[in-house]
């Protein structure tokens, strides 16, 4: 799996659960978060302000991070 397939994946993840309750935390799995792509991609989603990480692996999406994949899928869905 590609690096921008992985934070799209994580990102994913995060809006549907942010959806349910944009307060609740999700924990990635073990073998997921072992994976150097991986921490990768949540780094760099964290550095651009679009996730926030309570401790390693446990992740949630920000407002900001919300509003810029509602963007890109009225982007995507317009195109």
């Amino acid at each position: 799996m590609t690096w921008p397939d992985l934070q799209d994946g994580i990102l994913l993840t995060l809006v549907i659960r942010y959806e349910e309750d944009h307060h609740q935390f999700v924990t990635l799995p073990r073998q997921i978060l072992d994976s150097s792509s991986t921490r990768v991609a949540v780094a760099e989603l964290r550095n651009e302000g679009f996730i926030e990480e309570q401790i390693r692996g446990v992740i949630r999406l920000t407002a900001r991070g919300y509003k810029k994949y509602k963007a890109t899928l009225a982007y995507a869905c317009a195109s």
